[in-house]
């Protein structure tokens, strides 16, 4: 019985004035241990009626060598159950004349041992890290200071460019200062070095939304050790941009916590409530979005992200970056930004309709006096409409794609026009040899009748005189 049970029964005593052997006939409760709970009362207070422990409760008066076997046997691997153990510790004891624990002594041991110890000795150094060790969590000073970039594999399938479902993934960079999504891109395929070049270049860069400003050049970012992560091109690149790289201790994830859980955030809170959302039942949905409206949606949820108030922060983590107002560190320009980050770089030859590239033609007044001559072009691969025309190193114009200025097209998309025209090319060509086939192959030729024998030939008659 708990002090709060026995405060019920004794207030009666002492608040109402009922007598103590009363309260025995009423509730069955021995007078003495009435008595001893009004006595630990006046004493103690309604402290005095919780449950005692003994002073010696918990000990045991075995040998040390003894516990230290039954502890040694309880962190050895594979683990034995609290009866074996048992078990085995009766025999040893009784071989050495020691005293026999019982059963209830051997788990009070195995029970006491530190977390750690069995962690370690059981599960290896790996699963103690990653549950004690203790981590030391970056913290960065002021806004820019430090950037996070991871990507994930999203709970949700999509629309693919071949019509059949997707599953996309999504990189981001995160401030660590603020927790404010400063960029991202999602798209189809395995992580790659563009893929994180996109999504650095709208990081850095100023956004058409005036409600999104993060923007500048970070002077860290952290970073795993993602095979683009540890590119030639992105070594180059930071190093160009004065950005230091650093990236995390292999198969140690504790120090990439803020973006994972921002991660976590847009699989609960955005991915769930769309359809083509991945369920723990692990059937799969049927997708409905396409990957623009996807990334449409994904735009929506981060300016909702990095406006409501942040639970570490007790602001928002727009207003955390704002801070008092700074000026963040800048590119000289979109064009030399372009030229570090976006790799994808062709060589064309100028002609006289302008520069031909995935089957589309792109014109500028700039080209005019380099008609023949080599150029090179960079292209946002998510938008291909516009292209950027450099001549050694130097930029010279932005070329457009008249056909389709008023459009966004994507490469993904081109190729996939082109590969579906080719298939249905294909196809026709197909039905039309097989139509041919059909009507041109010969019948077996019919059975003749056998020729008659011809007649056998006459011989000459000769006469005698002939052959003289």
């Amino acid at each position: 019985m708990d002090g709060a049970a026995r405060w019920r029964i004794l207030r009666l005593h002492v608040e109402d004035g009922i007598a103590l052997t009363a309260l025995a006939r009423e509730t069955g409760i021995g007078l003495r241990t009435l008595e001893r709970w009004h006595a630990r009362y006046r004493i103690d207070g309604y402290a005095g009626l919780s449950t005692g422990q003994r002073s010696d409760a918990g000990t045991h008066h075995l040998p040390a060598e003894l516990v230290r076997l039954i502890e040694g046997l309880a962190l050895s691997k594979p683990r034995p159950a609290i009866a074996t153990l048992h078990r085995r510790v009766t025999r040893i004891c009784g071989t050495r004349g020691w005293p026999v624990p019982s059963y209830g002594v051997v788990r009070s041991i195995v029970a006491a041992l530190d977390p750690g110890m069995v962690t370690l000795a059981l599960e290896g150094a790996g699963s103690y890290r990653d549950k004690y060790e203790l981590v030391l969590r970056r913290q960065a000073e002021h806004p820019n200071a430090m950037w996070q970039s991871d990507h994930t594999l999203l709970d949700i399938l999509v629309v693919g460019t071949d019509g059949k479902p997707a599953r996309p993934w999504l990189t981001a960079i995160i401030d660590d200062c603020s927790r404010a999504i400063c960029g991202y891109t999602v798209f189809l395929g395995a992580p790659s070095a563009m893929n994180t070049a996109l999504a650095l270049r709208q990081a850095i860069w100023h956004k058409p939304d005036p409600a999104w400003p993060m923007c500048g050049l970070p002077d860290v970012l952290y970073v795993d050790h993602g095979s683009d992560f540890i590119s030639h091109h992105l070594t180059r690149t930071t190093v160009d941009l004065h950005i230091r790289l650093i990236h995390s201790t292999v198969a140690r994830p504790q120090g990439r916590g803020k973006i994972e859980r921002f991660f976590g955030t847009v699989n609960t809170e955005l991915l769930a409530d769309l359809p083509g959302y991945i369920t723990e039942d692990h059937l799969a949905p049927t997708p409905k979005l396409s990957l623009a409206e996807l990334d449409s949606a994904l735009e929506g949820f981060v300016a909702t992200y990095n406006d409501r108030s942040h639970s570490e922060l007790d602001t928002s983590p727009r207003s955390a970056w704002i801070a008092e107002g700074w000026l963040p560190r800048m590119p000289e320009s979109l064009e030399d930004l372009d030229g570090l980050l976006l790799t994808v770089a062709q060589s064309r030859v100028v002609q006289r309709d302008g520069i031909r590239f995935q089957g589309l033609r792109y014109v500028s007044p700039t080209l005019a006096g380099y008609v023949g001559r080599p150029v090179v072009i960079r292209y946002d691969p998510r938008d291909i409409t516009e292209i950027r025309v450099f001549d050694h190193d130097e930029f010279l114009c932005k070329a457009v794609n008249q056909e389709h200025q008023a459009q966004k097209i994507g490469l993904k998309e081109i190729q996939a026009a082109r590969n579906a025209r080719r298939r249905a090319l294909r196809q026709g060509i197909n039905e039309r040899i097989a139509v041919v086939a059909a009507h041109t192959t010969e019948a077996p030729p019919t059975a003749e009748p056998p020729a008659p024998a011809p007649a056998p030939r006459r011989k000459l008659k000769v006469y005698r005189e002939d052959l003289m």
